[in-house]
């Protein structure tokens, strides 16, 4: 016996509403389709399923039995029938983003909880970590975009360059707070906090002072810009800092100047340059290189990837 399932699928829906209308309504079909397909079901079974009472098809003994076995079935199918047109329509699938650590602690959970809004039954991967890890996590395959710092380590990266002016954060009592610009001269007895010296912005801020004949003095030295600004906010000195760590701390006890030299911090957006981006990524990828585009260097828009 060969069950088809637009048969089990009809007299399941007879089972759930209790008429031949409903049923057809509910899958879309006519009546006598319905009908037809109730009446072959029960010419392969051999079996009586349904007594009509009061107007209402009531299941037999034999049917509610059938029916506990195929609801399973006939429930999985339409879930994976509503999983395709989520994934067409862009309601589900799963977003997979890595990036830095200044942008993960505002500009991107605020971005993708935005993108999320329109979108609850999307799964979502989201870590911060390194740029070097993040580099290796998108050209393995762990996530589909990435935002680091520069440099690129692989070629089978597409890049999206984001030059991104930095900023001086300092306490707000500091008397430097007055000056809008701040430059190696003012800040020629100001401690500094500062990243690694392999960093670029500490290797930039180290250069500038050098041009400018001034010792830079580096008092406390850290890995992540977020660690700089809390002994900024203690008072322990001043520090170079990128736009989005700034933006989206709203402790009043810091201020952000502008620095002369200008020093860019250089960053990326990336994906894969061997796999396709699914329909989720690249509509993410296109709202963040949009919602970036404020942030770089003069407004200029974005290159594409490459």
């Amino acid at each position: 016996m060969r069950l088809r399932f637009r048969q089990l699928q009809a007299f399941h829906a007879i089972v759930e509403v209790g008429t031949v209308t409903g049923a057809a309504e509910a899958l879309g079909i006519s009546q006598p389709g319905i009908s037809n397909l109730l009446a072959e079901l029960e010419r392969q079974t051999g079996l009586k399923l349904f007594e009509r009472l009061h107007g209402r098809l009531v299941p037999t003994p034999e049917a509610e039995l059938m029916h506990r076995e195929i609801d399973t079935v006939v429930r999985g199918l339409d879930h994976v029938t509503q999983t395709v047109v989520d994934l067409q329509n862009k309601q589900a699938g799963q977003l997979q983003v890595a990036s830095q650590h200044s942008m993960s602690f505002g500009f991107m959970p605020k971005l993708i909880a935005e993108f999320a809004k329109s979108r609850p039954d999307m799964n979502i991967s989201f870590q911060s970590q390194y740029s070097t890890k993040i580099q290796e996590w998108v050209l393995s395959g762990l996530f589909e975009i990435g935002i680091c710092e520069m440099p690129m380590l692989y070629d089978t990266l597409h890049s999206y360059p984001i030059n991104v002016e930095t900023r001086i954060a300092l306490h707000k009592d500091n008397p430097l707070a007055g000056h809008e610009v701040l430059t190696p001269d003012l800040l020629r007895n100001e401690p500094f906090l500062v990243m690694g010296p392999d960093h670029i912005t500490q290797r930039r801020l180290r250069d500038a002072f050098e041009r400018a004949n001034i010792p830079l003095n580096a008092k406390v030295h850290s890995h992540l810009f977020k660690n700089l600004l809390a002994f900024v906010k203690e008072g322990m000195g001043v520090a170079l800092l990128d736009r989005f760590g700034l933006e989206f701390d709203y402790d009043n006890r810091f201020v952000a100047r502008r620095f002369e030299p200008t020093i860019m911090m250089e960053m990326a957006v990336i994906t894969s340059g061997t796999r396709p981006l699914s329909q989720l990524g690249q509509e993410f990828l296109a709202l963040l290189l949009a919602e970036l585009q404020p942030y770089t260097a003069d407004d200029k828009p974005i290159v594409r990837g490459k």
